[in-house]
């Protein structure tokens, strides 16, 4: 990962141009597409997208698509897939910055199961289960 977010954001305070500021930081962004993300956590994994896709108990097509950069998920449906892979929570938060939603945030009811459940590598059924029994949205 790298360089902390609040040292960079300190150093484009403080830089005299953007373009020093950016050739200084450019391996801290994100760069990679969603796309590209997922197949590259795949393979660190050693996973296959047909058991991810069953893990995450989303719609076997809708799935694919997101694998493929077809389509883009909402914020539960990613989340889906991140629990169907087994990643980690710093993975996890990468994914969600990758695609341009907000990180976990322990605060939020919602977050806060979902990173439990993360932490406790719990299934996508699992969460849903106690998303339900403290009356929040489930996954899907």
């Amino acid at each position: 990962m790298g360089k902390d977010t609040s040292k960079i954001v300190e150093e484009l305070g403080i830089c005299s141009d953007f373009n020093t500021f950016y050739n200084e930081n450019k391996d801290y962004m994100v760069s990679d597409t969603l796309s590209s993300l997922l197949e590259k956590l795949l393979a660190e994994k050693g996973l296959k997208k047909s058991q991810v896709i069953k893990n995450s108990e989303l719609a076997e097509i809708y799935a694919y698509q997101i694998f493929s950069g077809v389509r883009v998920p909402e914020r539960k449906k990613l989340l889906s897939l991140a629990v169907g892979m087994s990643l980690k929570l710093d993975e996890v938060q990468l994914l969600l910055k990758c695609a341009g939603y907000s990180q976990l945030y322990i605060k939020l009811p919602f977050d806060s199961i979902i990173i439990y459940g993360i932490c406790k590598k719990l299934s996508v059924m699992e969460i849903n289960n106690l998303l339900y029994d403290y009356e929040l949205e489930t996954l899907g």
